[in-house]
């Protein structure tokens, strides 16, 4: 009886423990915009979701005019991209098509920012 019982309540709990188990967290977030409110945001969300989940894999694709986030020259947050790139959870990735649409070299670009051939398949 109590083995029975022992397995009947381990059949039931079984479940449950699968679902308790944590999924691996990745989010992508896209900046299209030169538009320091919405890089803003970027990079809140960056600390926020770090914060809440220290294991989560991060990456931010910027095409458009995004890339600006990541120009020393340009950016406005440039100190916050920096703080954000010590997580080794974090990347920046810009699109090589919108540098070279906009005639911006990837030295323009803060080191360790990586480029990808085409930022909407990235995303993709």
């Amino acid at each position: 009886m109590r083995r029975t019982l022992f397995i009947g309540l381990f059949a039931l709990l079984s479940p449950g423990f699968a679902q308790a188990q944590r999924q691996p967290y990745r989010v992508v977030f896209d900046l299209t915009s030169r538009d320091t409110l919405e890089q803003k945001a970027v990079l809140r969300w960056l600390r926020e979701v770090g914060t809440s989940s220290p294991e989560a894999q991060m990456e931010v694709v910027m095409y458009g005019k995004g890339f600006e986030l990541v120009m020393p020259e340009r950016s406005a947050y440039i100190a916050d991209v920096k703080e954000a790139m010590k997580n080794p959870n974090v990347t920046f990735k810009v699109c090589a098509i919108a540098l070279r649409n906009n005639n911006i070299a990837q030295s323009q670009l803060l080191a360790g920012v990586q480029t990808v051939p085409d930022g909407i398949y990235e995303l993709v």
